[in-house]
């Protein structure tokens, strides 16, 4: 078992490893453990959510997205595949990368210089090749995420203004960023409340009982903090 640094280990003893936090508790642990840890990056704050569903079976799929109030705190690169007047909109509402076959083949080739993929439906034929190459990384279009769309001006700015696409892993659980651990506490609480409610509206037919069962917030590389989990659904079911 790796050993953590004494910085890590200072910014542990924060943190009762048994106790459950109110959700805004638990982010303000998070901000103080950072300015332990002084790491030479931003680090990205993430929230775990593990859920009650077996993602083997269709009817337990959880997937979705969501725009944050307060974005994410980096500039994401956009590459929308169209063709006709939808590339000039999407030039002009901000994307990064723009073309038809000619990105496609691009793809193919090994370019993937980019967070978010977005394509049209009429493109989606040829778009579906790339499944191999793109579905492992999570950046495959999917109309459930918006990024399967001829609304592409409205796509492109909602990726570049801070959406996040979600979907449970294997083992139940879900994991997506919140921020960046130089956002202020509201802003970090505000936008783990948006993702944990957008979890909630994505609850599918087949989960049954209590459908999540932990939560957990964390920086990229300083412990972690458990979330009462009661407290942060009252606080995402009541939030507007």
């Amino acid at each position: 078992m790796p050993k953590h640094g004494k910085k890590y280990r200072d910014a542990a003893k924060l943190v009762d490893r048994h106790k459950l936090y109110p959700l805004k508790e638990a982010v303000s642990l998070v901000k103080k453990m950072a300015e332990i840890t002084k790491r030479n990056f931003d680090q990205t704050v993430e929230m775990a959510v593990r859920l009650n569903v077996d993602p083997k079976y269709q009817d337990q799929m959880v997937r979705g997205s969501v725009v944050l109030p307060h974005g994410l705190g980096k500039e994401r690169v956009v590459a929308v595949i169209a063709q006709g007047e939808k590339l000039n909109e999407a030039k002009e509402a901000g994307a990064d990368y723009v073309g038809g076959d000619d990105l496609i083949q691009k793809i193919q080739q090994g370019w993937m210089d980019f967070d978010v993929l977005i394509a049209t439906p009429d493109m989606m034929g040829k778009v579906g090749r790339l499944g191999r190459i793109l579905g492992p990384r999570g950046l495959m279009p999917n109309p459930k995420t918006g990024t399967v769309t001829f609304d592409v001006a409205k796509a492109v700015k909602e990726a570049k203004s801070g959406k996040v696409d979600f979907k449970v892993e294997k083992a139940g659980i879900v994991h997506a960023p919140i921020g960046k651990v130089s956002f202020d506490e509201e802003k970090l609480y505000e936008n783990a409340v948006a993702l944990l409610k957008a979890i909630l509206a994505a609850k599918p037919s087949g989960a049954k009982g209590q459908y999540v069962r932990s939560i957990a917030v964390s920086a990229t590389m300083d412990p972690g903090v458990k979330v009462d989990v009661f407290d942060a659904v009252n606080a995402a079911q009541s939030a507007e």
